[in-house]
């Protein structure tokens, strides 16, 4: 296994990093996901460290908190050989402070993920989404504390737009506050936005960025193709999961799977390693989130590692990949004088 430095951060993560989505399969959005009880999720677990992979990454609201219970409980008795990353912000409760990133909040987040994970330490925690309400220096003031208390390790967020986390950096700097290393954002070859500003960031401000939903939102999973039926138990087949995601047109998927396929007879992989090979060859990803219903999905994502795409197979990717640019990236797009990223 790989490992990378997250970010600025001094800590080396593995290239990929397994998530809890599919833990619990509780609600009528993560049912979409999987419902992996302790047993298998414990496999699972044991799956991930014979192959390397120490880095499990869940949520509060992963299943109601199910996903956190059910990952403490694969992982007890062996909290040493493993990193937890894990995010709140999102609603989780009743009442008007149950949500966002408040001190209030955020004390109670960070004590209730460790109950529930059974630790007393998380190794990342990540803000799940941008709180325009909460002042930036309540919340960064928080983490601090949080950090200072042996509580959290590293801090992250997520969902972030580049003004909300270079605010953030910026506040961070000014009062020699606890930074945050890492960003976990939708990337996929489907799914291209991230280049546009948040890459460019990232490289800048040394940034780690964890990749949530690598596949596309199941789209890269090689089951899907034109003119067939989407197949049992795929996550688009929830209406309320499908909705919840990135939405991407039909005819493009198919089209990147078109070539992806071309690529896959070239060097004997499947569809979702070629894919996750491809993003491990992006500007700041520190690693990828994989998620799996069973064993067999994920022994297949782990054969995205150990090889490299070449760089004409790339190139090919990226071709058939690449989508119109929003204002202003097109016009710097059009600036010759600039690298990728800009």
């Amino acid at each position: 296994m790989e490992f990378r430095q997250l970010g600025g951060s001094g800590l080396k993560v593995p290239v990929l990093s397994f998530g809890t989505g599919t833990f619990g399969g509780k609600g009528a959005f993560f049912e979409g996901f999987g419902s992996s009880d302790v047993e298998e999720a414990t496999r699972l677990v044991d799956v991930c460290l014979e192959a390397g992979i120490n880095m499990f990454d869940s949520a509060d609201v992963y299943s109601h908190g199910a996903a956190e219970e059910i990952l403490g409980a694969a992982i007890k008795g062996r909290r040493d050989k493993v990193l937890i990353s894990t995010k709140a912000t999102f609603t989780f409760g009743e009442g008007p402070n149950q949500v966002g990133s408040s001190r209030y909040h955020l004390i109670n987040a960070v004590d209730g993920a460790l109950k529930r994970l059974g630790t007393d330490y998380i190794d990342l925690f990540q803000l799940h989404a941008f709180d325009a309400i909460a002042p930036v220096e309540e919340t960064l003031n928080t983490l601090d504390d949080l950090v200072r208390a042996g509580k959290i390790r590293y801090i992250g967020c997520s969902n972030f737009s580049g003004w909300h986390l270079m605010k953030s950096l910026a506040f961070s700097d000014r009062f020699n506050l606890s930074r945050y290393v890492a960003h976990q954002a939708y990337y996929s070859m489907v799914g291209r936005d991230y280049e546009w500003e948040l890459m460019p960031l990232a490289l800048d401000q040394k940034v780690g960025t964890v990749v949530w939903s690598p596949l596309g939102w199941g789209r890269l999973t090689g089951k899907l193709r034109r003119g067939q039926a989407l197949p049992e138990g795929s996550r688009l087949n929830n209406k309320v999961t499908l909705e919840g995601g990135p939405q991407i047109p039909d005819e493009f998927v198919f089209d990147v799977v078109d070539v992806i396929d071309e690529i896959a007879k070239e060097t004997g992989k499947t569809v979702p390693q070629i894919a996750l090979n491809w993003l491990l060859q992006r500007p700041t990803v520190s690693t990828i989130i994989v998620g799996a219903r069973n064993e067999t999905q994920l022994k297949d994502n782990l054969g995205a590692i150990g090889w490299n795409l070449t760089q004409e197979q790339v190139a090919r990717l990226d071709a058939v990949s690449k989508r119109p640019l929003a204002y202003p990236y097109w016009h710097q797009d059009g600036f010759s004088r600039n690298p990728f990223p800009v």
